[in-house]
């Protein structure tokens, strides 16, 4: 990897939209792989998550790059308008990698809720789609989640806002799955068994997850409230053991 194309993996670890842009019009083609993945694939499939995504991923389409699906951009450029213009979205189901919460045999609310994209998501719900609809389950029988579990533990927590339009929208809190692989295929895979989102939430707690404990109690209650479950007060929330020393 020359440098011009170290530079294009750091803007998209950044979601720099400008440099992005500057790196592609200097020369660096976004239709060719750079070791052996193409650019739109580096982007999608990294662990970032941030307004600016869409910029990004509208910047490499601008300049050659496609989609495998082209029918996931609606979702992924979080653009109601597009998915107002063509409500079959609502059903539609693609297949993608995803470095957290597998997409396989999905819908397009899974991946508006991966990616934290509550426009996208609210239209797709407006369209028709269903906000229990199930996942594929791989060959061990792994998956079958909704959408509601992309949300609960998500990359600081960007997706609660999805979460609460799902929960408003009816989705499931007792829904159960045998199990999910997280990060499936990244350094950080781990496979869960016997999954509720509740559970689900709870895994955010993980050190290999690195999610923000505060924020994973706070979306515990919010799926018990949901559920008409007891809220406890979690009152040892940060806990006092994994507290760094000299703090608190």
């Amino acid at each position: 990897m020359n440098d011009p194309e170290r530079d294009l993996m750091a803007a998209f670890e950044t979601h720099d939209a400008d440099g992005i842009r500057t790196l592609l019009d200097a020369g660096i083609d976004a239709a060719v792989p750079i070791d052996g993945k193409l650019p739109i694939d580096w982007l999608t499939e990294m662990y970032f998550r941030s307004d600016r995504f869409p910029a990004c991923l509208r910047a490499l389409l601008d300049r050659g790059a496609r989609l495998a699906d082209p029918r996931t951009a609606a979702a992924l450029l979080d653009d109601a308008h597009a998915i107002g213009a063509e409500p079959a979205l609502a059903t539609h189901r693609t297949s993608m990698v995803s470095c957290f919460t597998p997409l396989v045999d999905a819908t397009l609310l899974h991946v508006a809720a991966e990616y934290g994209h509550v426009a996208a998501a609210r239209a797709l719900l407006d369209a028709g789609a269903d906000p229990n609809a199930r996942a594929g389950v791989d060959p061990d029988g792994l998956g079958g989640h909704t959408p509601i579990f992309h949300t609960v533990n998500s990359n600081a927590n960007r997706s609660l806002p999805v979460m609460q339009l799902l929960l408003e929208r009816g989705a499931a809190v007792d829904v159960r799955v045998d199990g999910v692989t997280w990060g499936k295929g990244f350094e950080w895979e781990t496979t869960l068994f016997d999954l509720t989102p509740i559970a689900y939430c709870q895994l955010g707690n993980l050190p290999q997850m690195h999610r923000n404990e505060s924020d994973i109690a706070a979306n515990v209650r919010a799926l018990l409230a949901a559920a008409g479950r007891p809220v406890p007060a979690f009152p040892n929330v940060p806990n006092r053991y994994l507290r760094p020393k000299g703090r608190g």
